[in-house]
């Protein structure tokens, strides 16, 4: 730094000016300071703008995880979208098939976790498809271990089938040519004693007294009953695979309790016992503990035509027999 000078009027002379150290200093900072900082920010700019090789890979790393993240979710997609025909067909064709129960919804949406499950996901890179996709695979993951419990039974059910099929009624209890109209059907009446609208949980079939009987599967005589009132006269087959047949007012019994039966046995005779307003069978199919319409029961011993007209025939009548 040059040498300055002031000027003195008193002695009329120029003197020296001794600038202290820290004012030296001060002069250099803030002459400094604009190209400093002009500086710092350039190096900001620079920095947040050009990434290092190491950010610029980890970038295409990120990049890459990301397009096969969203793959994988595609294609989650698709196989949940495959898996609903599956379970759709499980439902409504191979169980119907197999005469199976319901799959359990409960069980197709077994839960596999809290909802803390997925919080170590929280702030990776893409961490919200992360999160999707984790959920989208747990989810396809439970639906397909649902899956596999349901074919696992319906194999079971297939191995078993042949002795199934014997057994699950399937015919009607009394032929044909034997019938006389009405045929009393399955749902509201009016009963015939109490002239007041009830649920009638079998179906009658008129018929002469002494017409006979038949088991309309294999199985075993659970029970044979003989009331006053009630069923009167009846047996009660157990056909195994969750089905058991009642054939109520017989006039005789051909069976005894614990007796094998099979498809088309003579068990007993038509009669009019217990509570009953006539000769006729009052015929029931239980499945399951529950009491269902017997008319879905007579596929094999009766052509289209005919069952045609004993669906007509059951649903005209409006009141019950017994």
């Amino acid at each position: 730094m040059k040498q300055q000078y002031k000027y003195n009027p008193e002695t009329l002379s120029y003197e020296k000016v001794n600038v202290s150290f820290g004012r030296r200093l001060f002069r250099i900072v803030l002459v400094s300071a604009p190209s400093i900082l002009l500086g710092l920010l350039l190096a900001l700019v620079f920095t947040r703008r050009i990434d290092s090789p190491k950010e610029k890979e980890l970038k295409v790393m990120v990049d890459k995880q990301e397009r096969e993240l969203k793959r994988l979710h595609k294609e989650m997609l698709l196989a949940n979208e495959v898996l609903d025909v599956v379970e759709e067909r499980d439902e409504n064709l191979y169980r119907s098939v197999l005469y199976a129960d319901e799959f359990p919804v409960e069980m197709r949406r077994m839960g596999t976790g809290g909802s803390d499950k997925y919080s170590y996901l929280k702030g990776m890179p893409s961490d919200s498809l992360l999160l999707l996709t984790s959920t989208s695979m747990d989810r396809l993951q439970r639906r397909l271990n649902a899956q596999s419990l349901s074919f696992r039974e319906l194999l079971k059910l297939v191995k078993n089938k042949e002795t199934m099929i014997t057994c699950i009624p399937s015919i009607q209890p009394v032929r044909n040519t034997d019938l006389k109209k009405p045929i009393s059907g399955y749902g509201w009446r009016i009963d015939p004693i109490y002239k007041t609208r009830q649920m009638h949980t079998g179906m009658d079939f008129t018929a002469p007294k002494g017409t006979e009987v038949y088991a309309t599967g294999d199985g075993v005589v659970e029970l044979v009953e003989n009331k006053a009132w009630g069923y009167g006269k009846s047996i009660v087959i157990n056909h195994g695979f969750g089905y058991k047949t009642r054939y109520a007012h017989l006039s005789a019994i051909g069976v005894s309790e614990g007796q094998k039966v099979k498809r088309g046995f003579l068990i007993g005779l038509i009669g009019s016992t217990g509570r009953s307003t006539g000769p006729h069978l009052h015929y029931e199919v239980v499945k399951n503990g529950k009491k269902v319409n017997p008319i879905a029961y007579y596929h094999s011993d009766l052509t289209p035509s005919q069952y045609e007209e004993l669906l007509k025939s059951s649903n005209k009548s409006s009141k019950a027999l017994d």
